[in-house]
């Protein structure tokens, strides 16, 4: 064997031998920064967007190091966490969209699956926090309006849901309804969450039993309140 061969010979079991661990390692830190943001998700609805970043590592079975060397400070730990929530609540309205073949059907499922992913208590207080201009956040918003609004077009082209709402009304009243009351916390809330959704939704029903003041509400026209 010539020295050229067992050259590359010896470089390709090095190779061979340490590409394992660094898609180890990769899936790794991926884990601890899903664990991360979902452990800041539940930590900011129960104590607020200021929660220690000691205890969003607690939480998530992290050290310090680890955390910071995913988010250098609280602002783009939030931003994720902003990121993630819309990005999850979006891919739940289009799977109900694409899996449920009533049109009323997706439009409940979505309401009920939106509301475990904490809107009501994390919109609020995340409100303040991310910058709206900034793309990512922008994309993430303008993909949840489009799917939402697809399902409640279906639903409504389909004579199930009144015609006089629009995604901003249905934004402001899941927002509304899932968000803990002062000084309650979170502890057992989700009983009367999925009651008054339930109530909520029959309102939604076509026909319409009564008639609406005002015009439909929209995601621009709450982002334009906002200002």
């Amino acid at each position: 064997m010539s020295l050229d061969t067992v050259g590359t010979t010896s470089a390709t079991a090095t190779t061979s031998s340490t590409r394992p661990r660094a898609v180890r390692l990769r899936a790794d830190a991926t884990r601890n920064r899903e664990r991360i943001v979902a452990a800041a998700r539940e930590a900011i609805v129960e104590f607020g967007p200021d929660v220690p970043l000691d205890d969003v590592a607690r939480r998530a079975g992290v050290g310090n190091a680890t955390l910071y060397r995913h988010f250098t400070d609280r602002a783009e730990l939030i931003r994720q966490v902003t990121l993630t929530v819309m990005a999850t609540t979006a891919e739940r309205a289009e799977d109900a969209l694409a899996q449920e073949p009533d049109a009323f059907a997706a439009l409940r499922r979505f309401v009920f699956e939106a509301a475990e992913e904490r809107i009501g208590a994390l919109c609020p207080m995340l409100s303040d926090a991310f910058d709206r201009q900034d793309p990512a956040v922008t994309q993430q918003m303008e993909r949840l309006e489009r799917s939402v609004n697809a399902i409640m077009e279906r639903a409504q082209s389909a004579g199930l849901l009144r015609t006089d709402i629009a995604v901003g009304d249905l934004m402001v009243a899941l927002t509304q309804l899932t968000r803990p009351l002062p000084g309650t916390g979170c502890m057992g809330f989700d009983r009367f969450v999925h009651r008054h959704l339930q109530l909520f939704l029959d309102g939604l029903r076509a026909p319409a039993g009564s008639v609406l003041a005002g015009t439909a509400a929209t995601l621009e026209d709450l982002k334009a309140g906002n200002k």
